[in-house]
């Protein structure tokens, strides 16, 4: 069993100031729920409920929204108001959160190494919060790949077709196909120029990892951006035994870009916000 789920949420957000300069910009609301919190509630939903917080400078707002308010509970007691809260009372009751700080911003390889010691050896799940993935009817993205992962028992790796042109914004994977989605993972290349991508099959922020990939990304030297990739990990990791990629079900938004945070804001008001269900 998976129980564990790992959000780095570190990042500056630079390409959100200056509405970011004071505030995470994983509390950046769609609609009415900030980003992060979407994340946790799909986590959840897959049965992981141990929510691991790698947090950096400036990020307190993450961890007190995953807590209890009492002066704003007292004040709407009995009001109308309540349900409001319903949807964030909900995670506080199901979920338990831990939170460790990355002090230094070295790649998301270093902010997975860095939640090690709230991971532990066993195997876990990946959140990056930039990515918003909603599956209103159907199992959520990661609940998908715990359920692949229950049948595989190794590190798996969410991908989607984007255009050529956008390619070189992802990590790219080559691969065997297995049909129904599933890829056997044989190259792995962060962020390729379109005339040097394996494909178009872009590997997207939901991840879940074997506790071997620790030792793997120690011994990963930095790599694009003089970063430790989680990319170069996951390659080595792959041609040592075996890594899955899945082009999994459901609508994926990047909510690190300004028009696909207004693109997933649009969705979830016009599809899946309810005024009288939070």
């Amino acid at each position: 069993m998976i129980r564990k789920c790992l959000f780095p949420v570190a990042g500056y957000g630079t390409r959100f100031l200056p509405a970011t300069k004071s505030m995470p910009k994983e509390m950046l609301p769609i609609v009415n729920k900030p980003l992060v919190q979407y994340g946790v509630e799909e986590a959840i939903e897959a049965g992981l409920k141990q929510i691991a917080l790698v947090t950096g400078r400036g990020k307190r707002a993450i961890a007190d929204h995953f807590d209890i308010s009492y002066e704003l509970e007292h004040q709407i007691a009995g009001s109308g108001k309540e349900k409001y809260l319903s949807s964030i009372r909900k995670v506080l009751n199901e979920g338990t959160f831990m939170m460790t700080r990355q002090r230094e911003m070295k790649g998301l390889g270093h902010a997975i190494l860095t939640g090690e010691s709230l991971i532990g050896n066993e195997a876990f799940g990946v959140v990056l919060s930039d990515d918003l993935c909603l599956n209103p009817n159907d199992d959520g993205v990661l609940k998908q790949m715990v359920k692949l992962y229950n049948q595989f028992r190794c590190s798996i790796v969410a991908i989607q077709e984007v255009p050529m042109e956008e390619i070189h914004k992802y990590g790219v994977i080559a691969g065997d196909d297995m049909g129904n989605g599933l890829f056997r993972v044989s190259d792995m290349v962060e962020k390729p120029d379109a005339d040097k991508a394996p494909s178009n099959l872009a590997v997207i922020g939901r991840y879940v990892l074997t506790p071997d990939i620790f030792d793997i990304i120690r011994e990963t030297p930095p790599g694009k951006n003089n970063e430790i990739q989680l990319t170069d990990a996951l390659l080595t990791q792959a041609k040592a035994g075996c890594v899955l990629a899945y082009k999994f079900r459901g609508k994926r938004f990047d909510c690190g870009s300004v028009p696909g945070f207004i693109e997933a804001t649009n969705y979830v008001y016009e599809n899946v916000y309810d005024e009288d269900v939070h």
